[in-house]
């Protein structure tokens, strides 16, 4: 089976990490190659040894806008050829679009003669260009992979005719090894902020959907009890753009302003994007998601693999990856009394923690392994060929 991945950003964000781990984790069966625009993900791209196709990318954002909505539009057409002409070229037998953006690219290219997966990892805002979007892709994709059922079902709401299967997202279970770790050494390396009673973190983009903002007033409420806590701030404003849907150097100018005036500057550290986040990972006392949305949850079954007990959003994924009061608990958004009395039951209980710790890494061991992904991959990829086959006139 020859497989071509393609890739709209070379950003390596979540969506990324996913496609290096399933290009890593496939059998040598499948012939695989990737179609993506220069930059970092091609580097990292040719360390799994999978050979790279150059293409046109975009930063276009799936809202309407006079002037990047166009633009978008001939850069993903543009980018849309050259998919067409890789696929022609090496022959392949199925292309795997690694986003929503790279699925509008093959809408774009027809590649009505191949077998087409969609891999949609967001749940955006509802909107006429977000409608649009799914629905073309609902038309003309074969499949399309939700890395959750709550994605499955916005795409289902917006577009009720496409093929929809769930595969969750993989961890790689020997990177994200406790016994590789030395926790101590880890903390250490983190100076005043590892010698703090605790260590929280939030790994993701800074974006005001991520809501770092509720984890540092969370903080700003257990410093007030009386409580030695240090927050870990792992991520940047990644895309920044002026087509991206949020303005997210504004947030971190805010956020920025928010620990300023609450005084915590000395207990917020700023680590921007890191090459070490599984040590930084393993150092923490508790990992946190406060998103305001969550699709899936990859810093979950992370922190989880390593034994990290976790706090996340109620909203969006995270149910169907841990169970409230075993691996950690479900919390909603914007609700930083509800956070901050969750960090609290954590820490007050070494044993709740470690039992929560090892509770995540065995379900990430049951259900979240890079092999688990790659063999439901293998069976969706089966599947779609047949289909597409049968849908030949």
């Amino acid at each position: 089976m020859k497989v071509l991945f393609v890739n709209h950003t070379a950003e390596v964000s979540g969506a990324e990490r996913s496609l290096l781990s399933l290009l890593a984790a496939l059998p040598d069966t499948v012939e695989r190659r990737a179609a993506v625009p220069s930059g970092r993900l091609v580097g990292e791209i040719e360390r799994v040894g999978i050979p790279v196709s150059p293409i046109l990318g975009t930063a276009g954002s799936l809202r309407l806008h006079p002037v990047h909505t166009p633009r978008a539009v001939a850069e993903m057409s543009l980018a849309a050829l050259q998919v067409r002409r890789i696929a022609r070229r090496h022959d392949v037998d199925l292309v795997h679009a690694n986003s929503i953006r790279a699925g509008i690219v093959l809408s774009l290219g027809r590649m009505s003669t191949r077998a087409t997966v969609v891999h949609v990892r967001d749940c955006l805002p509802p909107g006429p260009l977000t409608t649009a979007s799914l629905r073309l892709i609902a038309a003309t994709a074969t499949t399309v992979v939700a890395n959750s059922a709550y994605t499955a079902r916005s795409v289902e709401t917006a577009a009720a005719r496409a093929h929809v299967e769930v595969v969750h997202n993989p961890v790689d279970l020997t990177l994200w090894d406790p016994a590789r770790i030395d926790r101590a050494a880890a903390r250490a390396r983190l100076g005043a902020a590892g010698r703090r009673r605790l260590l929280l973190g939030v790994v993701a983009q800074l974006s005001p959907w991520k809501g770092q903002g509720t984890a540092i007033e969370a903080l700003r409420l257990l410093r007030d009890q009386g409580i030695d806590a240090h927050l870990l701030l792992i991520g940047s404003a990644k895309f920044v753009a002026r087509a991206t849907r949020f303005d997210n150097e504004a947030y971190v100018a805010d956020l920025r302003a928010r620990v300023a005036q609450a005084g915590l500057e000395d207990r917020v550290s700023w680590l921007g994007e890191r090459e070490d986040v599984p040590e930084l990972v393993r150092a923490l006392d508790i990992l946190l998601l406060p998103s305001l949305e969550e699709p899936f949850g990859r810093a979950l079954i992370e922190a989880m693999a390593l034994a990290v007990p976790v706090i996340s959003t109620d909203v969006g994924g995270p149910p169907e990856i841990i169970e409230h009061g075993r691996e950690g608990y479900l919390v909603s958004p914007h609700e930083p009394t509800a956070w901050a009395q969750a960090i609290g039951r954590i820490a007050e209980s070494p044993d709740r923690a470690r039992e929560m710790g090892l509770a995540g890494r065995r379900r990430v061991q049951e259900a979240f392994t890079a092999e688990h992904h790659a063999a439901r991959m293998l069976d969706v990829y089966e599947r779609a060929i047949v289909r597409a086959r049968a849908a030949r006139p």
